[in-house]
């Protein structure tokens, strides 16, 4: 069982790391820990995909010298989709960050709780 975990030690700090970011995600009521969750989480995905996409001796798919036999090659497509996550993440992340400074600037807290009572007190007061 251990010598199980040892050979696939990537993958297991990946699903520990995931479930940090989503325990993170679920238990705090901050809006930041929870954005910070979520990138541990996007971190996780994407190293689980990079162990995954890496197989021992073999080269990168450049292929040079004429030399086109696929087993010789690692497949680059684990690779596209990893650059493809972090750059979605890294927007994602900003679209977020911005709304959490103007939902700051309008409450004064990040407290998610705090913010819901204040909004659902606007609510009866309009109504």
């Amino acid at each position: 069982m251990l010598s199980i975990l040892w050979n696939n030690r990537i993958q297991v700090v990946a699903v520990v790391l995931f479930a940090v970011g989503l325990t993170t995600l679920l238990l705090h009521k901050n809006l930041l820990k929870k954005i910070i969750g979520l990138n541990i989480m996007d971190t996780a995905s994407y190293l689980f995909l990079t162990s995954l996409g890496f197989i021992e001796g073999r080269l990168s798919p450049i292929v040079s010298g004429g030399n086109t036999d696929p087993a010789l090659y690692v497949n680059p497509l684990p690779a596209g989709l990893v650059l493809t996550g972090i750059v979605v993440s890294v927007s994602v992340t900003a679209v977020i960050l911005a709304l959490s400074m103007r939902l700051y600037r309008r409450y004064r807290t990040l407290n998610l709780d705090e913010i819901y009572r204040m909004v659902h007190r606007e609510q009866e007061e309009e109504d």
